[in-house]
């Protein structure tokens, strides 16, 4: 009873340390996207940006002696997750790189809070509430006032139409992976999930690569490695080894709240190490998604609805063990 209680009382800072880790490293990815893709095909980058990172935590799990995935419906989902986060993630943002700005792909990857929050409701009867809902628009209002400088750049570019395609493919698939990752909290050791599903789609991408793309053409040089490993071992491995993780414990919506903090250390990356400018528009954009991250996540246990007890009672048991 007693590490059943503390297990509950250390949960929420911890899940919430985790997902605002996770979101620091994504936005530090996006650095390291803009210069690999000079340095080699799209589709190659991405397939060996999985397969080095899937390998790496399938690796780590091994050694620890965390146990393998069994059971069809458990592979079935983990199937589900690496074709959506991995092969049609990786596939669309890298491929939206080449057509739109990054200000509209900002928005319109922000939505996939919103779509994970139906999908979740009708899936797994999750319920946000008036509150949760708003917070949501909050937080996307925050980002389209922060993208909103960048929409104008589009007017120039024929090919934003595909651009938006590809950034809604990413978050169609990320949102779908999330709903499987969801199911598969305390039921499988996040090291090798995460692992497994990378390497699962990775066998997409590279297939896509091979038809479409010369691997041999990339730009082999200490830059690029260095590239290759940051963007695949924290920004990837740990990344996704931390999410799903956070998932054990926290309703999917809340979870995808804190992608809102996406846009915001990236902007603060470009600030700290690029030269960008603070400007009113970005001040007030962050502020807002900042509030609606606080009105997403807000914790209020006498009216919040139950995600589904008995994850919650698998993950309560795998934190206490």
């Amino acid at each position: 009873m007693i590490r059943r209680k503390t297990a509950e009382t250390s949960r929420p800072r911890i899940v919430t340390i985790k997902a605002i880790a996770v979101m620091a490293l994504w936005a530090a990815c996006f650095p390291l996207i803009t210069v690999g893709l000079n340095l080699a095909p799209h589709i190659t980058f991405a397939a060996m940006r999985a397969l080095i990172a899937g390998v790496a935590l399938v690796g780590v799990a091994k050694i620890l002696g965390r146990p393998v995935p069994t059971g069809r419906t458990t592979w079935l989902l983990l199937i589900v997750a690496g074709v959506g986060a991995t092969t049609l993630g990786f596939l669309g943002m890298f491929h939206a790189a080449e057509y739109i700005a990054p200000g509209m792909a900002t928005v319109i990857a922000n939505t996939q809070p919103l779509l994970a929050a139906a999908l979740a409701f009708m899936v797994l009867n999750e319920r946000l509430g008036k509150t949760g809902i708003v917070g949501l628009a909050v937080g996307l209002a925050g980002i389209a006032v922060i993208a909103a400088p960048g929409f104008t750049a589009q007017q120039n570019n024929d090919h934003y139409l595909l651009g938006i395609g590809f950034v809604l493919l990413a978050a169609a698939g990320i949102t779908i992976s999330n709903v499987a990752f969801k199911y598969l909290a305390g039921t499988v050791d996040p090291l090798m999930a995460a692992g497994t599903q990378l390497l699962i789609g990775m066998i997409p991408l590279s297939i896509i690569a091979a038809l479409t793309e010369t691997p041999g053409d990339v730009t082999w040089s200490p830059t690029f490695v260095l590239i290759l490993l940051g963007l695949a071992l924290p920004g990837t491995a740990v990344a996704y080894w931390l999410w799903l993780s956070a998932l054990q414990t926290l309703p999917l919506t809340r979870a995808n709240a804190f992608s809102f903090l996406v846009p915001i250390f990236g902007l603060s990356i470009g600030i700290a190490f690029y030269g960008e400018v603070l400007t009113v528009a970005i001040a007030l954009g962050a502020s807002l998604a900042l509030i609606g991250i606080i009105l997403v996540t807000r914790v209020d246990d006498t009216k919040r609805a139950a995600v589904d007890e008995t994850t919650e009672q698998r993950a309560l048991e795998t934190t206490a063990s």
